[in-house]
């Protein structure tokens, strides 16, 4: 059956003391798949994520010729056994100036910004496009520092849709602003090695800084020549269940991810910023912040707002809706102590804002959430978590219990 376009969570009448899994990180996932198609040899990925952006990467790397195979994981749902036949620089397939060939990368930024360095190494012409978001999402960083490289990138405004006129590796250097997103840098540094590639990073915002080091331990670690590569899980997924005072099994311990370190920041401080504190997870600290006897100040969020929807405004709006006293000031938001009410919240088509709210739905009756199957982006089987390993009762628009196959975000 899959999830119905309107969910309400039952508030839980006590913290349940479990230990649950989260499937694997996407980020890794979405990097380690564009290595293992730039490896000499076959490359096994245990533990990757199956998720919409996950199957968009795996779709597009069997677009451009690349053998990939996908088996079940034992261990989790929402995971995969990918075997990828690496090609040590090769792209096997490439379309014309008259026909490119045609990648749809979706929602998904890694897709979009790793495939566009990808495919330089090619000989042909690709056209990447997305959804009417993706297509608003920044991208002219790294379009222009592929020119700097000698390649060219045609784009009506320096975003999807995009053409690009691949020509194979060359030995080059350009310089690339972290100012709106580390993928950028990171897309280069994934195929930089392979294209020869010089890269100087410029930009002042420091908070996308972890991103780019956990692509080059990525590229430090990996086999090159084939073999296994183990996936953690993903920390940002893992982040709401913390939340819910749950422990997450096998928490990663490598340094990667940024988000690994939100438990160390609960209870909350005063002042977190997504410059230094954390990345993706700051949205989860953000809605629990009503719920503390002391405001809580969150800085440097400018980067939310280019993500999959305007998150600094979507959480100001969707809190405020609940009851909470949020001020927003440039690219930060205070969060008071508040008293909050049921409310029906807009997800805006973006898998953090549904599940962030679902948090809120665990504490606070009469919250309902629009769009519920948009946490198929990362985490298809989340909500079947929550009714399975913490208990939680969750409805549909009637007020009917959903089952187990009725939560799953298809």
């Amino acid at each position: 059956m899959g999830l119905p376009d309107l969910i309400e969570i039952v508030p839980l009448p006590a913290p349940v003391k479990a230990e649950v899994t989260v499937p694997g990180s996407k980020s890794i996932t979405n990097r380690a798949l564009v290595l293992a198609a730039l490896a000499h040899g076959t490359v096994t990925l245990e533990g990757a994520l199956w998720s919409e952006d996950t199957q968009v990467m795996v779709e597009c790397l069997h677009t451009l010729g690349f053998k990939v195979e996908v088996q079940p994981d034992p261990n989790e749902f929402c995971n995969r056994t990918i075997t990828v036949e690496g090609k040590g620089g090769l792209i096997p397939k490439s379309g014309t100036v008259e026909k490119p060939l045609e990648l749809f990368v979706g929602n998904a930024g890694t897709a979009a910004r790793f495939l566009a360095a990808l495919v330089c190494l090619g000989q042909g012409v690709y056209r990447l496009s997305g959804v009417p978001r993706m297509h608003e999402r920044p991208q002219a960083s790294l379009f222009e520092a592929l020119r700097q490289l000698g390649y060219r990138i045609d784009s009506a405004n320096n975003k999807l849709p995009a053409v690009i006129h691949s020509s194979g590796p060359k030995a080059g250097s350009c310089a690339v602003s972290v100012d709106e997103s580390s993928q950028f840098a990171s897309a280069l540094i994934l195929s930089g090695t392979i294209g020869q590639w010089q890269l100087q990073i410029n930009g002042a915002n420091h908070e996308e800084l972890p991103y780019v080091e956990m692509t080059r331990q990525l590229v430090k670690t990996f086999p090159k020549n084939g073999g296994v590569f183990e996936i953690e899980p993903d920390a940002s997924s893992g982040s709401y269940f913390w939340a819910a005072d749950t422990a997450v099994a096998h928490w990663p311990q490598s340094g990667w991810q940024i988000d690994g370190e939100f438990p160390k920041l609960l209870p909350l401080p005063a002042e977190v910023s997504r410059e230094s504190d954390l990345g993706d997870s700051i949205m989860t600290a953000i809605v629990l912040a009503p719920f503390l006897s002391a405001p809580v100040k969150f800085t440097e969020l400018g980067r939310l707002r280019v993500q999959e929807c305007e998150r600094v405004v979507a959480l100001r709006t969707e809190l405020t809706k609940c009851g909470a006293k949020v001020i927003e000031e440039g690219d930060a938001l205070t969060v008071y102590p508040s008293q909050l009410h049921g409310a029906e919240i807009e997800t805006y088509n973006d898998h953090r804002m549904a599940m962030c709210f679902a948090v809120v739905g665990l504490r606070v009756p009469g919250i309902k959430l629009r769009n519920p199957s948009c946490v198929k982006k990362t985490f298809p089987n989340f909500f079947q978590k929550l009714a399975k390993d913490l208990g939680v009762t969750i409805l549909d628009a009637h007020g009917k219990e959903l089952g187990h196959e009725d939560l799953f975000a298809a």
